[in-house]
């Protein structure tokens, strides 16, 4: 229990994770096809400053702008060599920030996926995999980074990549899946694979669950498959704000505030501790959210057909969320 998070965890309940960066650095003037990782030079007062707003609504983990900045994501905008470096900066800015808030927030060094295929159906071999997240890792660690937050993954053997490159480079870890293909990855990982995964690792997480896919409807009920097979885990929710649509030539979220304050209560009732948003999330429904966590309502865990009415479509297949069955430790689980 000796990291930020680790000891945070020990003494809440719920924590809350912050919102989008992507949508929100696009309503900031982000350009289609630019890299957002770029901004770290261009643009670091944009960088810090939605890092800002995300604290001040109320965020007890920022993520940092470092999503895309492997050396595989990076080549695509001829980054490659400046790996170490943006990651670097990219936690050292985030750190700042969190030690200005006057309270303890996490610096969490976000970590997504090269983009590649593993052997055989691509050229992307495990050693070379975990290289590259080892060195991305290691630059989180130098810009102050607290803990590797491995997120929007989809390939078991990218998590388990992404989770060693931390390792190696000595970060505790989280990650989390995006189930956004009719409720598993568009690798065919469920919620309920995932956490035999985490049985696997000889190092485990310090939290794991489900980030970004379809909507928050999906997001809650992969979190409750989640903890029925793995009851007294440490999970994660971070929805996308509402179900994405495409208005002319851009996606949108329209979740509104209110909705999201519903999605972290309902979120923690199906057993989530570390509660936040993916696309679409600004500070505003961060706060609402803090607003709602804060509240404290007490809800029962859930049902798919209650998630669904609150927070819409629920595009798995909606078995029962409530209904006792066998969990990985072999054990009956309510």
């Amino acid at each position: 229990m000796s990291d930020l998070l680790s000891r945070l965890l020990a003494e809440r309940r719920v924590l809350l994770a912050d919102g989008a960066t992507g949508t929100n650095y696009f309503d900031m003037g982000l350009a289609s096809g630019e890299a957002p990782e770029a901004w770290l030079t261009e643009h670091p007062e944009k960088v810090a400053e939605l890092h800002r707003r995300f604290v001040e609504a109320g965020a007890d983990i920022i993520l940092t702008n470092s999503f895309g900045a492997n050396r595989y994501r990076l080549k695509l905008h001829g980054l490659q060599d400046r790996t170490h470096e943006l990651n670097r900066l990219a936690a050292s800015l985030a750190r700042k920030v969190a030690d200005a808030a006057g309270r303890p927030v996490v610096t969490a060094g976000s970590m997504g996926p090269t983009g590649e295929l593993f052997t055989p159906l691509g050229a992307l071999t495990m050693d070379a995999a975990i290289e590259a997240f080892a060195e991305q890792a290691r630059g989180l660690k130098e810009g102050g980074a607290d803990v590797a937050w491995i997120e929007t993954m989809s390939a078991p053997e990218e998590l388990e990549a992404a989770a060693r490159g931390a390792i190696a480079a000595g970060l505790p870890y989280v990650f989390t899946a995006s189930f956004d293909t009719a409720g598993r990855t568009m690798m065919g990982l469920t919620p309920e694979g995932l956490t035999e995964l985490v049985e696997r690792l000889v190092v485990k997480p310090v939290a794991y669950g489900a980030n970004c896919g379809i909507g928050p409807g999906d997001l809650v009920a992969s979190v409750l498959s989640m903890s029925e097979a793995a009851p007294g885990d440490v999970l994660v929710a971070k929805g996308n704000c509402g179900i994405p649509q495409w208005v002319g030539d851009s996606v949108h979220y329209g979740g509104t505030p209110e909705l999201m304050g519903h999605y972290a209560c309902l979120a923690r009732a199906a057993g989530a501790r570390i509660i936040g948003g993916c696309c679409g999330t600004s500070p505003a429904h961060i706060a609402a959210m803090r607003k709602a966590i804060d509240a404290g309502a007490s809800l029962p865990r859930p049902t798919f057909e209650a998630v669904e009415a609150t927070l819409g479509p629920i595009t798995r297949s909606k078995q029962s969320a409530g209904r006792a069955r066998t969990g990985r430790r072999g054990r009956e689980v309510a």
